[in-house]
């Protein structure tokens, strides 16, 4: 007597989807073994596709038909066995090596004869044709979901799948919990461990209950659905639904998590004033402090490169006191400070440039629309070029990804200056009015408040050959170019813009600080219609 396995299968993996597809299988499958005095000896059940080889308790069960543990098949249609031509093959060899005896399906005749293995190659094959047909499908309905702005995959935390319109929208119950995450994380003050529990205590749990993981707390915070696009195989798509932040915000706390990953100090580093405040010039890594008492009892307090690099090799060998570097820290506020009388000054011209406000608005509105639209066009060219084989798919990803952040920064921009209107001569004021105060703190011996001053206004702070150089974010590169009476490193690092010649004709500058006081407020752009200082805040 032939002896015979029972396969049953389902194409999900999750035991949630098709679970009755399995009983059915058995049940149907046992009552036909019944009916017609079929022997079986085992039953395997797997939950997994067939389009691909390698289901393991698919070969395990043509393992034990090898070794002659049943020389028959008992399965509900050809296509539970296989979906692929690989698997489809081996049926059909262990039948012609007449390690398979028998085939029987419920729903399809088969007989070890050339006309049958005939049959059941052909059933084979249209099991793959029906599985590749259906994969075209779905991809083509994939593409025509990305076209109209919509992810096709489950919705990230803060949002829902909409089964009816089969959109994806805001959850009410997480959206603002999740919002206020991302906020939280973009202040800089939380590490991942800490919003680990800011999220536990706000109910934004795992599956299992507890504290979400690390590396999904990662995915979120890196996610661009959050800020309106979203991704599809490493590719960046302008998306339809509601945007939970801006762009501006997503970018700051990406420079959050680069700001996380470095080390941070130990609670017995906090005696050191300026510790963390500046890396190396030469070789990039951290500048550490140490304390060192001299022959007369005094306590002097040290910076230094820690020398770390195992690849470049540092030359910083001297050593910068506290002392001179708290100098020139003091230095390098008073350089990005405006005096009492210029303070007055400027703030008049500002009210003049209300008045002339609505002109140079619109220019410069329409100048970000002209960007916007040649960013779009670069796109276009881009996708085109890809298509005719001028790119690798990883080269035209990378490309079309920088220029969608584009796309979405000058947008957000746009909608700002439209929504804002003169806003910016509120943020010139206000900028006014901190630059004064930066003068009045160069006076003072705060130094931990000039620190976190020059933190704020300054990014890459440096010490080579003992000295303290920063650069500075707009608008305060301007400044401190100006006092500084760099013209031509002025041209170079405003990336395009440029501070036109001081005109004394006829009258020479009471002090070096009216000179560049003028000329830092005769600044245009490269463009000479482009005027004044909302470029400084809006481009």
């Amino acid at each position: 007597m032939i002896k015979y396995f029972i396969y049953c299968r389902k194409s999900s993996e999750d035991e949630e989807r098709q679970i009755l597809s399995i009983e059915a299988q058995l049940a149907e499958l046992r009552e036909y073994a019944k009916q017609n005095g079929i022997f079986v000896v085992r039953e395997f059940v797997e939950c997994k596709t067939a389009k691909e080889p390698g289901r393991e308790i698919f070969n395990q069960m043509l393992s034990e038909i090898e070794k002659g543990n049943a020389e028959g098949i008992l399965a509900w249609n050809p296509d539970r066995l296989a979906r692929n031509s690989i698997d489809g093959g081996k049926i059909i060899y262990l039948v012609d090596t007449g390690k398979v005896a028998s085939l029987k399906f419920p729903t399809f005749w088969f007989e070890p004869t050339p006309q049958g293995k005939f049959m059941l190659s052909v059933a084979f094959g249209q099991a793959k044709y029906y599985t590749d047909n259906l994969r075209e499908n779905i991809l083509r309905g994939i593409r025509q979901k990305i076209r109209r702005g919509e992810l096709s995959a489950k919705a990230p935390i803060g949002y829902f799948n909409e089964p009816r319109l089969r959109t994806i929208e805001p959850d009410r119950n997480t959206f603002k919990k999740v919002k206020k995450i991302l906020w939280a994380f973009a202040s800089g003050k939380y590490t991942l461990t800490a919003i680990q529990s800011k999220m536990f205590s706000l109910g934004l749990i795992g599956k299992d209950g507890k504290p979400p993981h690390l590396s999904t707390i990662q995915s979120i915070l890196t996610n661009p659905f959050y800020y309106g696009h979203f991704k599809y195989r490493n590719e960046i798509h302008q998306g339809s639904h509601k945007p939970m932040i801006s762009k501006k915000l997503f970018d700051k706390i990406q420079q959050a998590l680069k700001d996380n990953s470095k080390p941070r100090h130990s609670k017995k580093d906090k005696g050191f004033l300026f510790l963390g405040f500046a890396k190396c010039g030469e070789c990039g890594y951290c500048i550490t402090a140490e304390r060192k008492i001299k022959k007369n009892g005094k306590k002097y307090t040290y910076y230094r490169c820690t020398k770390k690099s195992k690849i470049q090799k540092c030359s910083q060998n001297r050593f910068l006191r506290e002392e001179k570097l708290a100098e020139q820290v003091k230095e390098i506020c008073q350089k990005v400070s405006l005096s009492d009388d210029w303070q007055e000054k400027y703030l008049k011209k500002v009210d003049e440039w209300e008045k002339e406000n609505c002109t140079l608005s619109n220019l410069f509105a329409q100048n970000l629309k002209t960007e916007l639209n040649k960013v779009k066009t670069k796109i276009q060219r881009l996708t085109d070029a890809y298509l005719e084989g001028g790119f690798e798919l990883s080269e035209f990803q990378q490309n079309k990804n920088a220029l969608m952040a584009r796309k979405k920064d000058i947008e957000e921009k746009l909608s700002d200056f439209e929504r804002k209107g003169n806003n910016w001569l509120g943020l010139v004021r206000n900028w006014i009015i901190e630059a004064n105060q930066a003068k009045n703190l160069a006076l003072t011996e705060n130094f931990a408040e000039m620190k976190n001053f020059l933190k704020k206004i300054g990014s890459d702070c440096t010490i080579a050959s003992q000295k303290l150089s920063i650069d500075f974010k707009k608008p305060w590169n301007y400044l401190y170019f100006a006092k500084q009476n760099k013209v031509l490193e002025a041209k170079t690092k405003a990336k395009g813009s440029y501070f036109l010649p001081l005109q004394t004709r006829g009258e020479a500058p009471s002090d070096a600080e009216n000179q560049v006081n003028r000329k830092m407020w005769t600044w245009r752009e490269s463009n000479p219609h482009q005027s004044n200082a909302n470029a400084l805040f809006y481009h």
